[in-house]
């Protein structure tokens, strides 16, 4: 019954672990149409359905037994809920009749899961699967999307059930309020300096086509968050690049200058509004599928709450071509000059900027970058042009480390047919790079690029602008490549800048999974961090 209401929601994998307490769940899977992937470890199966939630924008699901297998899931699962991805966590239990007394390897994992998940019950009779099956997805996939959790005990999973899966309907769409769109469109026609923050929700809304015709129908320019990147095309002259750095850059002297935000599907956990508006002198205007957060530093004007498609629609017939702000124009010029000048770098070990101009220049504009979380998303975020909406997947809700290699695994499952590149830092990608056996028992295959340091680069980054030292951040590596070869991958360490593209041409073009090892130097995070350090635009 339970895995027929899975099948009823179109789930397609469930990735997870085996367990003792969740073997009825693992026999009544075979035959069928659900495919069980055991993964290396817990969670990694919940980063892959936290990535496959994001790029599907299905909940993904994630399969754990009781106590340790359900707690290494917390990670990924919490994961998902504050990126705002779908995600739907199983776990087993030990039969009710032990749950109020001590026994072993209990351990209440509802009250444990309830704080990072939107939603979770335990299932206590055969009889209530359906509905708990159904309102977990539901739950789940419904804005802002997020994690759920159910817990299934191992004797009512052995229990027999005449119910059936109940039918699978559409969340209602709606429409903003009237008075508030003649309120927005008047702000909109006295603005002297608009600029629109683009969040993730536009992506998750599907928007991103009705974004760029309000932009410039409007003539206004778009900057997005991390986690936003590609919801307007990187070449488009509206593009005003990405904002989201926790300090001064080119992006955030056009929103000094900003008289009205259009922050159209933005959310808090990826860039706080105190960051962007600290004199709390702007009007705002909030464009989402829920009503704005209370923040002291983010007092809308206006609330323009529904479908956001079809608010940016309506406010595109009820406004007009306008003067420009022409001070981001000047502010885009300086982020081309700037990404341009990395062409010709030819420094060893490399700047983190040209290895991604290579990586930019190997990859498709539909192909899919993943990256893990360190000093190199911090670049990815800034430097690494994204053309096509959700082609970059950045955790920055809650910002894990690991979540690369088995994101890339999902990626590659969903979108079998495009290139899945992940880039990882060296501390990152040793905490879930198990999943590269996953991978190729799957005989799915990626590209990993490693930024090699030898240290956890950005803390070291923080400290040398606090303290002017180091402190515990260092280690060593093994052999990538050796690494690499030990699981029938392939490997290759970039020797100098001139191997960089030829060997990411190879490495994107091997029906394999490849380790490229790229020795990096972080000296331009402090060039970078002294350009702005002043608080103050250099321009």
């Amino acid at each position: 019954m339970f895995v027929e209401c899975l099948e009823n929601e179109e789930a397609e994998y469930v990735f997870g672990l085996p367990g003792e307490e969740t073997i009825d769940i693992l026999d009544s899977m075979n035959g069928a149409r659900i495919k069980f992937v055991p993964v290396r470890h817990e969670q990694g199966a919940a980063f892959m359905a936290d990535v496959y939630g994001r790029l599907t924008q299905r909940a993904g699901v994630c399969l754990a037994t009781l106590g340790p297998g359900a707690t290494n899931l917390i990670t990924g699962v919490a994961d998902a809920n504050m990126d705002r991805a779908p995600l739907v966590a199983i776990t087993g239990q030990a039969g009710l009749a032990k749950t109020h007394k001590e026994s072993h390897q209990y351990i209440d994992i509802v009250s444990a899961l309830r704080p990072i998940t939107k939603w979770n019950a335990r299932i206590a009779s055969p009889d209530s699967v359906a509905e708990i099956v159904r309102k977990a997805f539901r739950v789940a996939q419904t804005e802002k999307f997020g994690a759920t959790h159910i817990e299934l005990p191992e004797d009512i999973a052995g229990l027999q059930s005449d119910a059936r899966p109940l039918r699978v309907t559409s969340s209602p769409r709606f429409h903003p309020d009237i008075l508030e769109l003649d309120k927005a469109v008047e702000l909109i026609q006295q603005a002297e300096k608009p600029l629109i923050l683009a969040g993730n929700g536009v992506i998750r809304g599907r928007a991103s086509r009705e974004l760029v015709e309000f932009a410039v129908k409007n003539n206004v320019f778009v900057a997005n968050t991390f986690m936003a990147k590609g919801v307007i095309p990187a070449k488009h002259e509206l593009c005003l690049a990405t904002i989201g750095l926790q300090q001064k850059d080119y992006v955030s002297c056009g929103f000094d200058q900003a008289d009205l935000v259009i922050a159209v599907g933005y959310d808090f956990v990826e860039y706080g509004s105190s960051l962007w508006n600290p004199a709390n002198n702007k009007k705002i205007i909030h464009v989402d599928s829920v009503p704005a957060e209370v923040d002291a530093n983010y007092v809308p004007a206006v609330e323009l709450v529904g479908d956001l498609r079809t608010t940016l629609k309506i406010l595109s017939t009820r406004t007009g071509f306008r003067k420009g702000f022409d001070y981001p124009n000047t502010l885009r010029t300086l982020i081309k000059e700037e990404y341009a000048a990395n062409k010709l770098d030819v420094s060893f070990p490399l700047k983190p900027q040209k290895v991604l101009y290579d990586i930019r220049k190997a990859m498709g504009d539909c192909d899919i970058l993943i990256s893990d979380v360190g000093a190199h998303k911090l670049w990815i975020a800034r430097n690494y042009p994204a053309r096509e909406p959700n082609t970059v997947i950045i955790s920055n809700g809650f910002a894990s480390m690991g979540i690369a290699v088995p994101g890339a695994v999902a990626a590659k499952l969903a979108e079998p047919k495009r290139q899945v590149l992940a880039v990882t830092g060296d501390g990152g990608f040793l905490m879930n790079s198990q999943e590269i056996e996953t991978a190729k028992r799957l005989g799915v295959h990626f590209t990993i690029v490693v930024f090699n340091d030898a240290k956890y680069g950005v803390i070291g980054w923080k400290q040398k602008k606090k303290f002017g030292r180091e402190s515990g951040v260092s280690f060593t590596n093994p052999d990538f490549v050796a690494y690499a070869e030990s699981f029938g991958a392939k490997g290759y360490r970039v020797e100098s800048a001139a191997d960089l593209y030829p060997t990411l041409e190879k490495a994107l073009s091997t029906k394999n999974v490849c380790i490229v090892d790229v020795p990096i130097t972080y000296g331009e995070n402090m060039i970078f961090s002294d350009k702005f350090d002043k608080n103050v635009c250099p321009i």
